[in-house]
């Protein structure tokens, strides 16, 4: 006899067999749920067993210490809202309340056996044997403990930081009064810079026209000598340097016993500016306001110290705004190039903490689109650190008179190596702008910003910079040392913006040797003052 089912389970054939025709043909009716769909279900559920037995053999496998069933483990493995199973946290409750709640430093302060490293904790713990409450609040004392100590020695080192920055190191000291008395005894020391027969260089346009403001003969020469060296053609090099009365001694002995021919260098003191004798100067009334501003409203570094509830990096910023350099003469003196040198089209200005690495004549073959400041901005790059600064990390966008004037996202652009268009300078406000914004600042007790002479830059310059290669201008050089000697020396131009100076003791020492190479420690000054290349 032979049983015969169709394809589709809706006819059964029974046939006696020895080719009897005779059969018995049964017929199934439709149902709602058709036999081959149920036959395919019975498929479907044996493979998901195999399934099942699979993941409880290798979480067994595994050692899994739950020993939980077939289908709790799958539970488990496939999400926890899978057959009813929830992934519970093997972290007592009262751990994260006992963590969660509100501490005090002074719940710490007089206790003395509070463990002071991971390894004592351990130790108490193991022979102490506490259960979860007792724990966390042992670990949440030493936590709390060693935030605290964090953040005073945070504080303490931006302190010395602050301290050591703004001092003028006993080295640089002895320099300059060894020029100065080299100034009033030699007459080699008090030659005229340029001499009189290239003095004309200095309004003539064909020349390329560097400036640098400095008060640091040290500094100085080495941004002149990195200059000079790297130049293709260093006789069209013409460098202007402007200095402060009390320097311009120290600076011009030094560059008048070191030349650096065929380059054309010329030193000369504010006071000696025709523009800046005649009458009110807005740069020296600004600073004034600036200073006394300052004065009463931060209160000194003993003050800003004090303070028990900002944080450490709040504290460092309120410290370096306090730095001599952010109220120096020399600092301010840029947004008012148009003036000191109205027979010239174009400079690049240079600030006395960069190391030329690099012919820098190509500036002048920049298409600037009619903009004024040719700058690299400083909003992207692979240093994320460095470059990622926009302006709502100069200005202050709590304050309606920034939020409603510009856009916190907008890309910021750095001082430091700056090509500045003059003739197109003069078409414009831009020296006005600044100065109406830093009486708006003063007015509002430096609300609108805190830091620098960059953030009223980044006012005035608004609309007026043209992006240039960021191969020009490296920064950060000055407070983080993430960059490495050999990212350093791919750039143009690299700036040690920032405390760590490399003429200080603070300076990071891989990056120290790119700035020191340009100095002779051999000459007889450098050598006299305990100058050194470490």
């Amino acid at each position: 006899m032979q049983l015969h089912i169709s394809p589709s389970l809706r006819h059964v054939t029974v046939l006696p067999g020895k080719g009897v025709r005779e059969f018995i043909k049964v017929k199934v009716g439709s149902r709602r749920v058709s036999y081959r769909m149920l036959f395919y279900s019975l498929l479907f559920f044996t493979f998901l067993l195999r399934f099942i037995f699979v993941l409880s053999t290798v979480d067994s496998i595994d050692g899994d210490q739950s020993k939980c069933s077939t289908i709790g483990c799958l539970g488990k493995r496939i999400g926890p809202r899978i057959l009813g199973r929830r992934i519970e946290s093997k972290v007592p409750e009262v751990i994260y309340q006992i963590l969660d709640e509100p501490v005090s430093k002074d719940e710490v302060q007089g206790k003395n056996d509070i463990p002071q490293t991971l390894e004592e904790f351990m130790a108490e713990m193991k022979e102490t044997k506490l259960d979860a409450k007792a724990f966390a609040l042992r670990l949440r004392e030493m936590v709390v403990l060693l935030e605290e100590r964090t953040r005073t020695a945070k504080i303490q080192e931006y302190l010395y930081r602050h301290v050591a920055s703004s001092s003028i190191p006993k080295q640089l000291h002895c320099l300059a009064l060894k020029l100065a008395n080299e100034h009033s005894n030699n007459a080699a020391a008090r030659l005229q810079l340029p001499s009189a027969e290239l003095v004309p260089a200095l309004v003539d346009d064909s020349y390329f026209h560097f400036v640098l403001a400095s008060d640091n003969v040290l500094a100085a020469s080495v941004v002149a000598t990195s200059l000079v060296k790297n130049a293709l053609r260093p006789e069209k090099f013409v460098l202007h340097i402007i200095t402060d009365r009390k320097t311009y001694s120290p600076m011009q002995a030094w560059f008048s016993l070191h030349p650096l021919t065929p380059a054309i260098i010329e030193v000369k003191a504010l006071h000696q500016f025709d523009w800046l004798s005649k009458g009110k100067v807005p740069v020296l009334e600004a600073m004034e306001k600036d200073q006394r501003v300052r004065s009463q409203f931060r209160g000194g570094s003993s003050v800003i110290v004090a303070n028990n509830t900002e944080k450490p990096q709040v504290i460092a910023a309120k410290l370096q705004a306090l730095s001599p350099k952010y109220n120096s003469l020399m600092n301010h003196i840029r947004i008012h190039l148009p003036e000191l040198f109205p027979s010239l089209n174009k400079v690049v200005f240079l600030d006395d903490d960069i190391v030329i690495q690099t012919d820098l004549s190509p500036l002048w073959d920049i298409d600037m689109n009619g903009k004024v400041n040719g700058a690299v901005e400083t909003c992207s790059g692979e240093d994320s650190f460095v470059m990622s600064k926009r302006f709502k990390n100069y200005l202050n966008f709590s304050h309606p008179l920034i939020d409603e004037n510009f856009d916190p996202t907008e890309c910021a652009w750095a001082y430091g190596m700056n090509i500045f268009d003059l003739e197109s300078w003069r078409k414009t406000n831009i020296t006005l702008t600044y100065y109406h914004w830093l009486e708006q600042n003063l007015k509002s007790d430096l609300s609108l910003w805190q830091l620098g002479t960059l953030p009223p830059g980044l006012i005035a310059f608004h609309g007026h910079v043209q992006a240039i290669d960021p191969f020009w201008h490296m920064l950060g050089l000055g407070y983080q040392d993430n960059t490495t000697l050999a990212d350093a020396e791919t750039a143009g131009v690299i700036h040690f913006n920032g405390r760590a100076k490399p003429w200080l003791d603070i300076a990071f020492p891989q990056l120290r040797p790119l700035w020191a190479k340009y100095i002779d420690f051999s000459d007889k000054f450098i050598k006299g003052c305990h100058i050194r290349a470490s």
